[in-house]
């Protein structure tokens, strides 16, 4: 099973806070870590980690940070190989504020993120097409994934979107698009509007789903998962467990969906599977050192204790 990743990756600078500020607000900081991430580069190393084999595909700059991204992707079995160093750019960087119960707040500077182009997407679309399931985000520029989707066969591969950092859909080929994947907010950013409820819920996923994509998988924190599609909405629930960190628990999400998918699994059972990796995703601080490996999840799936069912 082949899975490509075109995305993000970035140098994570992240300080754990007493609670998460308010606007103008300054709040007590109790630690400060540095760790890799990116949400191209973090799904990536997921992938790997839950047994697929990987291609990462984007940007670094020529500095210390790109150098140790790129180590760390492929220490982790990523072909990092399609990744490219741009001179004179630096390295993306994200800035996380991290509240004792796992919630995060992020900013974030794209560095050579911004720099991946039509150009290079034509560089590397012979891989991409190869891919079983190809995984895209939104921290790099919007026009070389309009282009990329347009030239994508039809057939192949499975494409994921995890529309985040949410941005303006509407110059994207959506009905290229398998899976969209947005957490709660990002589905009120798209849709215009806040959605507290599953009514809300039902009428957001028929505007998205008339764009003509296939499946909308909402990533609701403890409310486990939604999937949406023509026939109606189902619901995931989440599995109970203490978390530290959120950072990468969406990735975590999209990865292990992405691998299930390419195994050939059902919707069904590979949004299970997401769910439970995101579950010990949030367990752990950090980005990349948080994603699980597929025996973890496997262990974690067969534990009496992991099948007991947020309500």
């Amino acid at each position: 099973m082949k899975v490509a990743v075109l995305g993000s990756l970035n140098m994570d600078l992240v300080m754990e806070v007493e609670r998460l500020p308010r606007p103008g607000e300054t709040v007590p900081g109790k630690g400060f870590t540095r760790y890799p991430g990116g949400k191209g580069n973090n799904q990536a190393i997921a992938a790997a980690r839950l047994g697929a084999k990987v291609s990462l595909f984007g940007h670094v700059g020529d500095d210390s940070f790109g150098e140790e991204l790129l180590r760390v992707a492929r220490e982790a079995g990523v072909d990092a190989s399609g990744v490219e160093r741009i001179p004179g750019v630096p390295t993306g960087v994200a800035l996380i504020l991290v509240a004792p119960d796992g919630q995060n707040q992020i900013a974030y500077a794209p560095g050579a993120n911004g720099r991946v182009s039509e150009a290079y997407v034509e560089r590397v679309l012979p891989v991409l097409r190869e891919a079983d399931v190809l995984l895209l985000q939104l921290e790099v520029p919007l026009a070389p994934l309009a282009f990329l989707l347009r030239k994508l066969p039809e057939e192949r591969p499975l494409v994921i979107l995890d529309p985040a950092p949410v941005r303006d859909l509407s110059s994207l080929p959506l009905a290229r698009v398998d899976f969209l994947t947005p957490n709660r907010e990002e589905l009120g950013h798209l849709v215009g509007g806040a959605v507290t409820g599953r009514d809300a819920l039902l009428q957001a996923a028929r505007a998205l789903l008339a764009t003509g994509i296939s499946h909308l998988v909402v990533k609701a924190d403890k409310d486990g998962a939604f999937l949406a599609e023509s026939g109606g909405v189902t619901r995931f629930p989440a599995y109970r467990v203490d978390a530290v960190d959120a950072t990468a628990a969406g990735d975590a999400f999209n990865a292990a969906l992405a691998v299930m998918l390419a195994e050939g699994r059902g919707p069904y059972e590979a949004i299970g599977y997401a769910n439970a990796a995101a579950a010990i995703a949030v367990t752990r601080r950090g980005a990349a050192s948080s994603l699980p490996t597929r025996e973890e999840v496997q262990e974690f799936l067969r534990h009496p204790s992991a099948r007991q069912r947020a309500a």
